[in-house]
């Protein structure tokens, strides 16, 4: 069963996100936006690329039916007994974003930004991203303890940019 509100907003007073923004609580997730860092794909490879020079007024365009690697601006230090999935907003859906099914926050996951796969699905637009822009939002769910947390076997512990595949 997912969490709501209170429980959400008792966990990240007790440091499981950071920045921490109550206004981003809704009754059953928490918003998440967009970071500082996206991985694109060039011709050449994949490049990292800093967000913090684009705003609202000015953001960074994905074009139609490009491909990126895009962080949260939010850190997550999930306690071994919460699982996360992150769920695109609805009105990003409805402008062309499109995220890979790649949503699962297992417990013990920490000193991390999630890093999101995002495509624009749209044939003739291109779609603005910048630092703070909403995004998805996550879903918490309570689960048992488990006998090997992430925090130990985990490889995308402490990433705080956009993060390639590890393999």
């Amino acid at each position: 069963m997912p969490l709501v509100d209170y429980q959400i907003h008792s966990l990240c007073l007790q440091g499981m996100i950071d920045p921490f923004d109550e206004g981003l609580i809704n009754p059953a997730s928490l918003d998440v936006r967009v970071g500082d860092s996206i991985v694109v794909e060039t011709a050449a490879g994949f490049v990292l690329t800093d967000l913090t020079r684009y705003s609202e007024a000015e953001p960074y365009r994905i074009y139609p039916g490009e491909f990126l690697l895009m962080s949260t601006l939010e850190t997550f230090n999930m306690p071994d007994t919460i699982a996360g999935e992150f769920r695109l907003k609805s009105s990003r859906a409805r402008e062309g974003f499109d995220q890979a099914l790649a949503i699962w926050c297992d417990p013990g996951w920490n000193g991390s930004k999630l890093t999101l796969e995002v495509r624009n699905n749209c044939r003739f637009h291109q779609l603005p991203i910048y630092p703070g822009r909403l995004i998805g939002q996550i879903i918490f769910h309570q689960c048992d303890r488990p006998l090997v947390s992430y925090r130990q076997k985990g490889r995308y512990n402490n990433d705080l940019v956009a993060q390639m595949s590890k393999g």
